[in-house]
């Protein structure tokens, strides 16, 4: 049995061609939430929604969201309808006040769907409105979750981090905004001062989490800050993953990130952005797997290989060095 942590697109990429190393009937995926917002009163969960439609054989693998070849009609007419009424088609984050009523799950991360900034397909629609009726109806995120994947035959077991709301809210000089704002909405460009995981003190893990991280845990090529770290301040993440056999595959190539915003968020939280950054901040790895290019000298084990995840060949030679790296730590 092995638990994988994801958040982003590392995790999914690596997971892609690791069936044959890593069986999924043996195979835990424990997903980021801390990305997860509402939007037009829907609650959407991108990194959740990457591992259920990857292993439902239904992900775009262009761009790492959504539903392949799915249709854009209600997105489009939203944006006509905007268009028309001279509304402002950014992200439009819902009043204070507005972000602590209603279903707990969505606090501090609402967002109008006027306009909606973030393309959601039809058919990736219904799953948002599935999930969101399924809460409604009283059930918990992660047994909201495990209907999905039944329904998407997802092969892996998938866990939200919680069932308890955290938001990553990226600190800016013009203002706090949710993570996803500032990434899909301003692209990326706004300077970071630091990143809040907001509900994460008082957020706790499952049974079921706690029951996964009991096993080895490999920690894909993820960003450290916003993939990983709202996990780390779930209460019970961080002592079990200390208790455990773990693995993390790096996103760098020394201070050479493969894609995304980690190096900028990683020095706004006093981290260097590289490899050995990446060390520092998962100070609870017992080993690492690092490209073969990357001649970081770390203090614990390290299996060299090239870490590229362009194919599905490639995320099985990095499976494989992960599997040699838990036998060494095992």
């Amino acid at each position: 049995m092995v638990t994988f942590l994801s958040g982003g697109t590392g995790t999914p990429k690596l997971l892609r061609g690791a069936d044959d190393v890593f069986p999924p009937a043996e195979t835990t995926v424990v997903c980021n939430t801390g990305d997860d917002v509402e939007l037009g009163g829907h609650l959407v969960c991108p990194d959740v929604d990457t591992v259920l439609f990857l292993g439902g054989e239904e992900l775009d693998l262009d761009t790492w969201w959504g539903i392949a070849d799915d249709s854009t009609a209600t997105n489009d007419e939203l944006h006509r309808l905007a268009d028309a009424a001279g509304l402002d088609s950014g992200p439009r984050y819902l009043p204070d006040e507005r972000q602590t009523a209603g279903r707990a799950i969505a606090r501090w991360r609402r967002f109008s769907g006027v306009a909606e900034f973030m393309l959601i397909g039809d058919r990736d629609r219904a799953v948002h409105v599935t999930r969101t009726g399924l809460l409604d109806e009283g059930r918990s995120l992660t047994a909201v979750t495990r209907t999905l994947a039944d329904a998407l035959d997802t092969p892996w077991e998938v866990l939200p981090m919680s069932d308890d709301p955290v938001a990553s809210i990226v600190h800016t000089p013009d203002g706090p905004m949710h993570f996803q704002a500032f990434w899909v909405g301003h692209e990326g460009d706004p300077a970071v001062d630091t990143v809040e995981f907001r509900g994460g003190a008082d957020a706790s893990a499952t049974d079921a989490v706690v029951t996964a991280l009991s096993e080895p845990v490999v920690v894909g090529p993820s960003n450290p800050v916003t993939s990983v770290g709202p996990m780390l301040t779930v209460d019970g993440i961080e002592a079990a993953l200390r208790e455990t056999p773990v693995v993390a595959v790096s996103p760098f190539v020394e201070n050479r990130v493969f894609s995304g915003p980690a190096a900028k968020l990683m020095a706004a939280e006093g981290y260097d952005p590289s490899t050995a950054g990446v060390a520092e901040a998962y100070d609870f790895a017992d080993a690492f797997v690092l490209d073969s290019a990357d001649d970081t000298d770390l203090d614990r084990p390290v299996v060299r290989t090239d870490t590229r995840l362009d194919t599905e060949a490639d995320a099985e030679r990095v499976a494989r060095s992960v599997r040699e790296a838990l036998e060494v730590v095992s």
